[in-house]
């Protein structure tokens, strides 16, 4: 193909929808059939360049020129309450339980890996001596001490926000780190049960792993499973990029990366909960037994909302990501 001869033939159409991309007031309806048609000869003659005679210059004008025909011919959808009503009812219920192959052996393994820390440390006195001094070990595990007092150090409703912001933020890490083939939510997950370990191991071998654990699995159980959800939907957007399957690999990552995102907003949401939790029922007078029942029952509540609500939203076909008017059009749209 000459590209100088094509672009002197279709030169005029093009600045032609310019031209009309650029008026300030309504169209006729002549002049809206017009800028349709152009849009779509302009993406036509896009393809072609791109496929024949690519120019960077003039592959650039023409790519914003369609993009921005494209935006005008769709026109923009505004997000109403019935979005956010679908979302929590359905679009993220979904997501998480189309992601449940991936975030429920990340679960079992992560326990697995805390618990056997916790054994380990639990079991080694020299391995105790190593983590810190016998005097710094006594103040972190005695009646009073560093564990117990850590969960009422501050005043329940900024230590509440101060979790929730904490968590919120590694649950994201997890979420769009997991493109950078999958090490990086390894590597997070791996501290997390490392920190709960130390705990376990540490708080065993001062005969006291009933008072931790009665400190942790009120928020715990909601907390963790929220961080699995997120390392789990991370490794899995990771091995997207490793396998993408059917589809092309730009869009296996465009969809998985979409509905990471929504995920992340929902388990904000979740982790929100959990921090509240954290916050005024943990350090609370409450029996163990009672505050326990309230983290159980947190828990419960979420995996009920995720397998009823998701499994049904899932059935029907909800995937998660935003709805296909939303989004952006793979190729360039030709007549």
């Amino acid at each position: 193909m000459d590209l100088d001869v094509f672009v002197t033939a279709h030169r005029a159409e093009w600045d032609r929808l310019d031209h009309l991309l650029r008026r300030g007031r309504r169209l006729t309806g002549a002049e809206a059939d017009e800028l349709v048609a152009l849009y779509q000869r302009a993406a036509t003659h896009l393809s072609l360049i791109q496929s024949s005679a690519p120019d960077p210059v003039l592959t650039g004008r023409l790519t914003q020129l369609v993009a921005r025909a494209r935006s005008t011919v769709t026109g923009t959808r505004r997000a109403t309450w019935r979005d956010a009503v679908r979302f929590v009812t359905a679009g993220f219920p979904a997501a998480v339980y189309r992601s449940r192959h991936w975030w429920i052996p990340t679960a079992v393994l992560s326990t697995l890996l805390a618990a056997v820390i916790g054994w380990w440390i639990g079991a080694h006195p020299e391995v105790q001596s190593a983590i810190a001094a016998p005097e710094e070990l006594r103040r972190l595990t005695q009646p009073g001490g560093e564990y117990e007092t850590y969960y009422s150090s501050h005043p329940a409703a900024s230590f509440a926000a101060q979790v929730w912001t904490n968590n919120a933020r590694a649950a994201a890490m997890c979420l769009t780190l997991g493109a950078f083939l999958c090490f990086p939510v390894i590597w997070i997950l791996f501290l997390n049960m490392l920190n709960l370990g130390v705990g376990i191991g540490l708080m065993s071998s001062a005969g006291r792993l009933d008072t931790f654990l009665g400190l942790v699995l009120p928020h715990g159980l909601l907390e963790l499973t929220a961080v699995f959800v997120a390392a789990g939907t991370g490794l899995r957007l990771g091995w997207t990029l490793i396998d993408p399957g059917p589809l092309s690999r730009r869009t296996a990552l465009a969809q998985q990366g979409r509905a990471a995102l929504g995920m992340a907003i929902g388990l904000a949401l979740v982790l929100f909960v959990a921090g509240v939790i954290e916050g005024f029922v943990t350090p609370s007078g409450l029996p163990t037994w009672a505050r326990i029942t309230i983290g159980i029952v947190a828990e419960l509540a979420f995996l009920a909302y995720v397998y009823v609500l998701g499994g049904r939203a899932a059935r029907a076909g909800d995937t998660g990501d935003v709805d296909e008017a939303d989004r952006s059009a793979e190729l360039p749209a030709a007549a």
